[in-house]
């Protein structure tokens, strides 16, 4: 669409409301109305009746106290019954919790979204000691063990998008790109990536694929470990067939 079509369509009450919900959920803490304002370029004034509609409509909740506001849970919750991504997560939920109790790690599953790595399913470990990744979290894409499994299983067209927008792709040289398209290729080989983890110092992350390269259901199934934990090569081993069994068991009852 041309600038001067979306221009003339343009709902300058709905833009003021994006803008705060997308500014709000980039942040970790709550934010005044001054502060939400400064942060999207607008007055104070200007925005208080969109953050009072945002409210009433459960968008936004308003601490009593310090007046400040941050997201609801309700974005997350309309997210959650979009499809196949709710057919994904029903049918991922009790499959990922049954390898969480058998092997003892924590997993998590991910889809691309706005050319970011969202989690959308977390299953917890019973062992006294794991790493946790709170759904709907965000990640860079090229940088992240899922975030890699996800691109080698993308079309170019998809790769490329990506790579547009990736800060971490943007500043890396010719050499490191030729690196990570020789990497790429080895995930679709083998099935599987398996790095420490250039986010968290001390983790090595294992991701294999749900679904098949430019399917419709695409999504990266992954545990984040502490590299202390892996120990030696049959303990690796063992934990990616178990990843990939994990993964075919979703891929049947989503029919991927």
């Amino acid at each position: 669409m041309s600038e001067e079509k979306s221009n003339k369509y343009a709902v300058p009450a709905l833009d003021k409301g994006l803008d705060i919900l997308e500014y709000l959920a980039s942040k970790a803490v709550p934010l005044s109305q001054t502060e939400i304002a400064q942060g999207i370029e607008r007055s104070a004034n200007e925005i208080y009746r969109v953050l009072v509609g945002l409210e009433s409509r459960g968008y936004l909740i308003r601490d009593d106290i310090s007046g400040k506001y941050s997201v609801s849970l309700k974005l997350y919750s309309l997210s959650r019954k979009i499809s196949p991504i709710d057919q994904l997560r029903q049918s991922a939920i009790p499959i990922m919790e049954d390898f969480s109790a058998q092997s003892g790690y924590a997993a998590h599953l991910s889809i691309l979204y706005q050319s970011k790595v969202l989690v959308i399913v977390h299953a917890r470990s019973h062992a006294p000691v794991s790493l946790s990744i709170a759904e709907g979290t965000l990640f860079p894409t090229v940088n992240t063990t899922s975030g890699r499994v996800l691109l080698a299983n993308s079309n170019e067209a998809v790769k490329q998008l990506i790579y547009e927008r990736d800060e971490g792709y943007l500043k890396m040289s010719i050499k490191d790109k030729a690196a990570l398209e020789q990497q790429l290729q080895d995930i679709l080989t083998n099935g599987h990536c398996f790095r420490k983890s250039q986010l968290t110092d001390g983790v090595t992350d294992c991701a294999v694929i749900i679904g098949k390269p430019e399917g419709s259901v695409i999504a990266a199934l992954a545990v984040s470990s502490l590299t202390s934990i892996l120990g030696d090569d049959e303990t690796k081993n063992r934990l990616i067939q178990s990843l990939k069994e994990t993964a075919a068991k979703i891929c049947e009852q989503v029919g991927c």
